[in-house]
């Protein structure tokens, strides 16, 4: 089989970048986390035929501290380019997202900011709720070859552990809000009105929900949203059912009616999971209202809420990606406009 892009990298390392950096910087490559992390497809080893039309290629990824990528970060780049090839194994040594060729070199606190929006790993659940959790995943992915400080690596280890119990069933009751109150009561809604436009906004709102919530019942981080479901057969108790009512309630010939059953099984059985987890009392059998649908995970979130710490109950989770496309937005504002254009594929007709 053919080397994927992150084995290339990698050899790339070893045999050119890395004998330079030690030779010319061996203090600073001592500070410096070396590997593929953050962001892209490749990253999570998911890239296809398709991934390679942007922000793809021959990637090292490197984290060194702020205050050494203030003092020499610059430097470093200028005089690592100088010695570098053109191509490495038939791929270019790229420019552009990297920012040089082929050494992303960024501030690890600067990465951490720009990802999860601290500097290090949260140290109270008011940090835990501050954080996408689609997010974290760009931390904690990818491969580490080298970090000899240990830095890096231990603030990953931190945020593998998992939440904190008390942020992880915020963020359930949270879901479970959302999931049948935003979710199937509002589809339910959409339906009886005739009104498709909000139908397929209430559905596709809900079905994420609802995986989104089968990832923290089994206490795994979700990915964003286009692998979710890639990763959700990786669940050992709800990845095989969760996927079976998904597959059919997605489908474009499925009707709403059956869709917003289906979003009902899935309510029964995240609810079934919660009361075998300990995370709500057993509770009667309940039956769905003509008019406001089946809103059963609204039951687990107010059973949920009031039994937490009082000083997160009010504590809204971030669920967007909002530190990152703060990111986003700073580095599209410094492009030139023509070489965004190129890098959405849009073309001069």
């Amino acid at each position: 089989m053919p080397k994927s892009i992150i084995e290339i990298s990698h050899e790339f390392f070893d045999e050119v970048l890395a004998p330079i950096l030690q030779h010319k910087f061996p203090v600073e490559t001592a500070q410096i986390a070396f590997g593929v992390f953050g962001y892209g497809s490749e990253v999570l080893q998911l890239d296809d035929d398709y991934s390679s039309d942007h922000h793809w290629g021959l990637r090292v990824d490197a984290l060194i501290p702020a205050d050494l990528f203030n003092a020499r970060g610059k430097e470093i780049l200028e005089v690592v380019e100088k010695d570098l090839p053109e191509t490495f194994q038939g791929h270019s040594l790229r420019t552009g997202y990297v920012g040089s060729k082929a050494l992303s070199l960024r501030s690890l606190e600067g990465f951490l900011d720009q990802t999860i929006g601290i500097t290090q790993p949260p140290k109270t659940h008011a940090e835990w709720l501050q954080i996408p959790e689609e997010d974290i995943i760009h931390v904690t992915n990818g491969t580490i070859w080298r970090d000899d400080s240990g830095q890096f690596s231990a603030i990953r280890t931190a945020l593998n552990a998992y939440y904190p119990e008390p942020v992880r069933l915020r963020r359930i009751a949270h879901w479970c809000r959302y999931f049948s109150g935003m979710g199937t009561y509002a589809l339910q809604r959409a339906i009886l009105r005739n009104n498709e436009h909000y139908a397929s906004i209430a559905f596709g709102k809900a079905i994420r929900w609802g995986v989104q919530l089968a990832f923290m019942l089994e206490s795994k981080y979700y990915a964003y949203d286009k692998w979710t479901l890639t990763y959700l057969p990786q669940l050992p108790r709800l990845g095989a059912p969760v996927k079976l009512l998904v597959d059919e309630a997605v489908r474009l010939t499925t009707p709403w009616t059956r869709k917003l059953e289906l979003l009902n099984d899935l309510a029964d059985l995240l609810d079934r999971i919660m009361v075998e987890d300990g995370i709500i009392r057993p509770h009667p059998p309940f039956q769905a209202s003509p008019t406001s649908g089946y809103r059963l995970t609204e039951h687990a979130y107010a059973e949920i809420i009031q039994g937490l710490p009082v000083e997160i109950q009010t504590l809204v989770p971030v669920w967007d990606q909002i530190h990152m496309e703060r990111m986003h937005s700073g580095y599209v504002a410094g492009l030139e406009l023509s070489v965004w254009d190129d890098t959405l594929n849009l073309k001069p007709r």
